[in-house]
């Protein structure tokens, strides 16, 4: 499955690319995306192999997945469910919580979260269909589904189930969600006695 599903990767990140076969081959291996991706993919592939295999390879996975954090800002636990044919097409800001699922041909972009929320039983990660494209700056948290051939626009905020086909855009202005103030209630009553005690 792993080899089945970087091929899947392979093939649409060479389609991001343009010229010759030689130079388009050598963007690819050269993407930031693709490499995260790859690094995903040995990481799962690694999971289902005996320990004799596993105990050689796991430092290098380890070292490989470090430095995709620290060099591109991509985070892509191997622990995620992620189909095959994934591209990240930019780099950067890039988290993916170990308990989210994506589906096949998926598009993530820079400064996206896919992260876990909720509490208890209702807390939990996303389950992302097929075909889906996250614009830059999105955030896609809690236990909820988003359906197949979806588009969330840049820096939306989704946090409850989408439809198949939908197409998710930020809702400009704002809602008013507490009247609480920015302050404690006891600290201007507190002032007030501090000046009165003062001007006595």
């Amino acid at each position: 499955m792993a080899f089945g599903a970087i091929r899947a990767d392979w093939r649409r990140a060479y389609l991001l690319t343009s010229g010759g076969r030689a130079r388009r081959v050598a963007a690819c291996l050269s993407m930031p995306g693709f490499q995260a991706v790859a690094v995903y993919r040995f990481g799962r592939w690694l999971l289902e192999q005996p320990l004799a295999v596993r105990v050689p390879l796991e430092p290098l996975y380890r070292v490989a997945y470090l430095l995709v954090q620290v060099l591109w800002g991509i985070e892509l636990p191997r622990r995620a469910r992620i189909g095959p044919g994934l591209v990240i097409a930019h780099f950067g800001g890039i988290v993916v919580s170990e308990r989210a699922v994506i589906g096949a041909s998926c598009n993530l972009s820079q400064q996206i979260t896919i992260g876990v929320g909720g509490k208890g039983a209702k807390g939990g990660a996303p389950v992302i269909g097929d075909d889906v494209f996250i614009a830059p700056g999105a955030r896609v948290f809690g236990r909820i589904r988003v359906g197949n051939n979806v588009a969330i626009g840049a820096n939306a905020i989704v946090h409850k189930d989408i439809p198949d086909n939908a197409v998710v855009v930020l809702d400009p202005g704002f809602q008013i969600v507490s009247y609480k103030g920015n302050r404690c209630r006891a600290a201007p009553a507190a002032a007030a006695r501090a000046s009165a005690r003062s001007a006595s």
